[in-house]
């Protein structure tokens, strides 16, 4: 790593803190009630290594497979780290998943919440879980249609599964504010406490209306690659 690419890492993480932090100001939060996810999803190992250095440990990557190519040895390195699967899981990846991740952000379907609780239990790790809701209804998304939510955070709960929070992408041609709003009630009604919501292009208004874990990956490592 070279000393521009460590300056422009601390620069980014430095400009996006900020941005949470008066974000949360404005909507009456403490900052520290926001958790920074930096999406390294088909970001290499020096990439990432940049945000490590610049003091970041908090990660979210999309595939199993790539996270098993590049944390084991990050995390030697940097052993703090902790670790976020924020994409779609597989139930047949459940047992590599309860490995790598200390959270899991895309629990959405009944053989999931099964293949999770089986390895949870085998492997003597409980790991925290968001239910993925599919907030705008689009078939091409990940994420438990909205009806769903009361039975499926039953089912997660009677196998033993810390559901923590809701986690949600808004639809991309849309203004996300009243989706982000939905899904803060949709918690609310719950009794959910955390939210995981908000990306690059909307984190700001994410935190606004009561974000709990922002994912964001270009802001932070700038543009991927064509």
């Amino acid at each position: 790593m070279t000393e521009k690419e460590s300056n422009l890492a601390h620069t980014a993480r430095k400009e996006i803190v900020g941005k949470i932090e008066k974000a949360a100001r404005i909507a009456g939060r403490k900052p520290s009630d926001v958790r920074l996810i930096a999406v390294s999803k088909t970001r290499d190992s020096g990439e990432i290594r940049t945000l490590l250095e610049a003091g970041h440990r908090v990660f979210g990557e999309n595939r199993v497979q790539e996270a098993a190519d590049k944390w084991p040895a990050l995390r030697a390195d940097y052993p703090d780290t902790e670790l976020h699967m924020i994409g779609q899981l597989q139930s047949n990846k459940a047992a590599d998943a309860v490995a790598l991740f200390d959270c899991i952000h895309s629990l959405d379907r009944p053989s999931l919440i099964k293949a999770l609780a089986k390895e949870m239990d085998r492997q003597e790790r409980k790991i925290p879980c968001f239910l993925q809701v599919n907030i705008g209804e689009e078939p091409q998304k990940g994420g438990c249609d909205i009806a769903a939510v009361p039975k499926l955070l039953e089912q997660a709960r009677e196998y033993g599964l810390s559901v923590i929070g809701l986690m949600a992408v808004p639809p991309d041609d849309a203004n996300p504010a009243p989706y982000f709003a939905l899904l803060a009630k949709l918690a609310g009604d719950h009794d959910l406490k955390q939210l995981s919501m908000g990306m690059s292009g909307d984190f700001e208004t994410a935190i606004k209306l009561g974000a709990t874990h922002v994912r964001v990956g270009t802001a932070l490592f700038g543009p991927r690659p064509a």
